[in-house]
């Protein structure tokens, strides 16, 4: 009777707490795998689209030409307003999945788990706080950068040549964030921040609300500032100056010192786009970075 009494509990492995948090989780795994699935589905059909609705947004001559198409023709084809509604839809969708991934890691994730005494129970049977922490973030980390990533591969692949005219210039915020690996990192840091707000708040309402709130406080905090995370082109000319078509325009100054009209500007071309989105993730994934590190030190430090 005392050996049964004071032997020790199975060991848990870390497998095994993965497939914990699935189950436990299934339901929102079920969710994120639908709307990827439907999200996929309608960027394949949007490219399908993509010829025609470059047709429909092309130049146009009345009566018609050898190289240019009637214009009551082209006045027909709606496809184009399809293909653009479209596409700015699920970019739209696609640059702010941080928000319920943060809202969720903090509520139902681990503020939900602390509140109701199911984190401390797992803590009593052989799996220590920092395995089941990093089997809680590890899971959902692996899943929104495979998911996330693919994709931002697909819309881009949608877009097709990316005319802007339909799919809008690459500085939009929503197109910004939906066509490159800054999305992963939103994502990610959402995922850390909504952590950190389960385990400081420790109940699940407080904690979704808190972790949404610093989320939105991040993404607008980088969308005011990204035009200063690379260096901008200057231009001086006397007279006006012509910018290039897709260039995200910064100053625009036009002072006529001694009735000499003079024009300066500054912007970012569009081969910024790449250095302005390798900064914005390494800044996303330095804050993703923090949060988790400060997650796991104050699992310790609360802990009796």
């Amino acid at each position: 009777m005392t050996a049964l009494g004071t032997a020790p509990a199975p060991a848990v492995r870390p497998g095994g707490l993965v497939r914990t948090v699935a189950r436990t989780h299934r339901t929102a795994l079920v969710l994120a795998l639908l709307v990827l699935a439907t999200a996929t589905a309608a960027l394949t059909w949007l490219h399908s689209l993509g010829d025609e609705a470059r047709a429909g947004d092309s130049a146009c001559a009345t009566p018609p030409t050898d190289r240019l198409p009637s214009c009551a023709a082209v006045e027909a084809i709606t496809t184009d307003e399809v293909y653009a509604s479209g596409l700015a839809m699920i970019a739209t969708v696609l640059s702010w999945v941080m928000f319920p991934v943060a809202a969720w890691a903090g509520g139902a994730l681990i503020g939900r788990e602390l509140e109701s005494g199911t984190a401390q129970l797992a803590w009593t049977q052989s799996v220590t706080p920092a395995r089941w922490l990093a089997a809680k973030l590890a899971a959902p980390a692996a899943l929104l950068t495979s998911g996330t990533g693919a994709l931002v591969l697909v819309n881009v692949w949608a877009r097709g040549d990316a005319d802007p005219d339909l799919t809008g210039d690459w500085y939009y915020p929503y197109v910004f964030v939906s066509t490159g690996p800054v999305a992963v990192a939103y994502a990610l840091a959402g995922l850390a921040l909504g952590a950190l707000a389960g385990l400081v708040w420790r109940r699940a309402l407080p904690a979704a609300g808190v972790a949404l709130a610093a989320s939105l406080l991040l993404y607008n905090l980088l969308e005011r500032h990204r035009e200063d995370l690379w260096p901008t082109v200057s231009r001086i000319a006397p007279g006006s100056i012509e910018l290039p078509r897709s260039a995200f325009q910064v100053t625009w100054d036009t002072p006529a010192p001694h009735g000499v009209r003079i024009s300066h500007a500054t912007f970012h071309p569009q081969s910024h786009f790449w250095p302005l989105q390798y900064v914005e993730t390494g800044l996303l994934l330095a804050v993703a970075a923090t949060a988790t590190a400060a997650a796991f030190v104050l699992l310790a430090r609360r802990l009796p």
